[in-house]
């Protein structure tokens, strides 16, 4: 199987691997595949945490691995892409991590038979981010039923906010967005930010690709971080219990203070500890359970 979309998978499935992630990280499961599984990780996109992240996984699991980098790779002379992902599949490797600028990449790659992990297509999904998230709320509050989740930032470009929301909605959170006019999802419930900002209990913040966007935002880093960030005059609007969230990377002293990366309510480095756990879970399911654990 593959996981290209949460909404390909059924709720049930969902759970089941936040279930087994959570007995991934807790060690009351543990698998080996013993190095008989090769995973090729192509990432068409620079990545730091959802790279590397499957990767650690990846040899926690006991997988061989295969970084491809595409700058020193036939597709500088013109290669497909899926003569390059087809070119993995004859390697003989068991499956394939792949991010793609490209919106639903994968559509290409209908005829490849091994199974294929999205780690991130264009504006549309990254459903390890999303699942990653999920973990981290479910370890928070033990729910997900009537959480109320505010996700602020670049909306309209962001495949976390896109992938995350469809599958919220699903498990019964009431999702909303905010932020910058120009960064607005039309589709999208988009509210004012010092409104939402103390009723929520999940703050989800998005990076500003200032790479693409600095030049084009109506307001500059300073008035970002005042009106839609969070610094320490806004986190103290927030409900008690409420957490701060963040794909990462993120731009500190923009969407987010220094001094409140790793504040008490902060839990980005959390969700990063958590994406191997998750990761782990996902390589288990498209893979299936050795015959042999340890």
């Amino acid at each position: 199987m593959n996981i290209l979309k949460l909404a390909d998978l059924e709720v049930e499935e969902i759970e089941k691997i936040l279930e087994n992630a959570a007995a991934f990280k807790s060690g009351q499961k543990k698998i080996n595949y013993n190095g008989d599984k090769i995973i090729a990780n192509l990432f068409f996109e620079p990545s730091t945490r959802t790279h590397y992240s499957f990767e650690t996984a990846e040899l926690r699991l006991g997988c061989k691995t295969i970084d491809f980098e595409a700058e020193t790779s036939s597709m500088k002379k013109g290669e497909t892409l899926y003569d390059t992902i087809k070119t993995f599949e004859s390697f003989g490797v068991d499956a394939l991590v792949i991010r793609h600028k490209e919106d639903e990449y994968y559509k290409q790659l209908e005829n490849i038979k091994i199974p294929i992990l999205n780690g991130g297509d264009g504006t549309k999904d990254h459903p390890s981010q999303s699942l990653l998230d999920l973990f981290t709320i479910k370890e928070e509050f033990g729910h997900f039923k009537g959480l109320k989740v505010l996700i602020v930032g670049d909306i309209k470009h962001s495949r976390v906010a896109h992938s995350n929301i469809k599958v919220m909605e699903r498990l019964g959170m009431e999702v909303y967005t905010s932020g910058p006019q120009e960064f607005k999802d039309d589709n999208l419930k988009f509210v004012d930010f010092n409104e939402y900002l103390p009723k929520v209990d999940v703050v989800m913040l998005l990076r500003i690709q200032l790479e693409r966007h600095e030049e084009q935002m109506s307001i500059d880093k300073e008035e970002y971080n005042k009106k839609y960030g969070l610094n320490n005059e806004n986190v103290c609007k927030m409900k008690d219990n409420a957490i701060i969230m963040h794909p990462a990377p993120f731009n500190r002293n923009v969407e987010i203070s220094d001094d409140v990366v790793e504040c008490s309510k902060s839990r980005i480095f959390k969700q990063i500890e958590n994406g191997v756990f998750v990761r782990m879970a996902m390589i288990e399911m498209v893979l299936g359970t050795p015959s042999k654990n340890i």
